[in-house]
């Protein structure tokens, strides 16, 4: 789904919000704040009530839903009451996972688990499909694949090289700023850059990728941000999931999640042409042992 001009679906409101929030203006963002905080109560107040609880106009409200391209405040709070209202919402799940001084390792560990499940099944709710396969379309068709990150996300990006190195591809994977600059002003319209950051701001990524794409190259951004600069340089856009907890932070949710978008692609290519990859594969271990 593209944030920008769809309506948002219902079940998918929340980890919307939570993906669109760091691009929303000042106000906008107290409205997605308060809303994410307290789903259930927003379904019960008047557009005069929010804009109290929330410190914003009401004017501020109504351009709110309509960017979101809800009818209106009561539009949101009716497609927003049947989300929350399923067994397994969102907010249930955050609830879930906040760390007690009471837990002891085991508990850790469940809460662990249940914030894996929660920014997997975020992850699913804010992925486009038909991108994800459209992105697999253009891995089988350019002759080479580059993937651009920094920091956490450069260790993403060299776990993608490995895996699709494996089965066949031409593949690398650059985490040096300098590096990436090069690479990316010598691609062409055979290739294909993917520039991973989960806040879709950062400036090496950004740099690189929109190198690549006055190259020519196709661009892909993997993002939890679809309005991120990142997402704007971008011909696909794939979204990973994680509104963080005190049990994310900077660590395993967004790297779960980014791998997990990758796995599936990966699994894409192998579907489309198992034997092909089957045998690349063989060939790969074979080299190994």
């Amino acid at each position: 789904m593209n944030a920008a001009t769809d309506a948002i679906q219902v079940g998918k409101i929340l980890d919307t919000l939570g993906s669109l929030r760091d691009s929303l203006t000042p106000s906008a963002r107290r409205i997605a704040d308060y809303v994410l905080a307290q789903p259930q109560y927003v379904t019960e107040l008047s557009i005069a009530e929010l804009a109290q609880q929330a410190n914003v106009g009401e004017a501020s409200i109504i351009r709110f839903c309509r960017g979101l391209h809800f009818k209106g405040f009561q539009d949101l709070k009716m497609k927003l009451a049947i989300e929350v209202a399923t067994p397994h919402d969102t907010e249930k799940h955050m609830l879930d996972t906040e760390l007690t001084p009471e837990d002891n390792a085991e508990h850790i560990g469940r809460k662990l688990q249940q914030t894996i499940n929660n920014v997997l099944g975020e992850t699913l709710n804010l992925l486009d499909f038909s991108e994800l396969e459209a992105v697999a379309r253009a891995f089988q068709q350019q002759q080479r694949i580059y993937f651009f990150g920094v920091g956490s996300s450069g260790i993403t990006a060299e776990d993608a090289k490995n895996k699709l190195m494996r089965i066949g591809f031409d593949v690398d994977a650059l985490t040096n700023n300098h590096f990436m600059y090069m690479k990316a002003a010598l691609l062409t319209d055979n290739d294909i850059a993917i520039g991973i950051s989960h806040s879709g701001t950062s400036k090496e990524t950004i740099k690189a990728l929109a190198l690549a794409k006055e190259c020519g190259a196709i661009t892909v951004a993997l993002t939890h941000n679809p309005l991120s600069p990142l997402a704007e340089l971008s011909d696909y856009v794939l979204i990973n999931g994680n509104r963080q907890g005190q049990l994310q932070g900077d660590s395993i949710g967004t790297k779960i999640t980014q791998l997990f978008v990758l796995d599936i692609l990966y699994t894409l290519l192998v579907r489309d042409n198992p034997e092909h990859t089957r045998q690349q594969k063989y060939k790969t271990t074979q080299a190994l042992d």
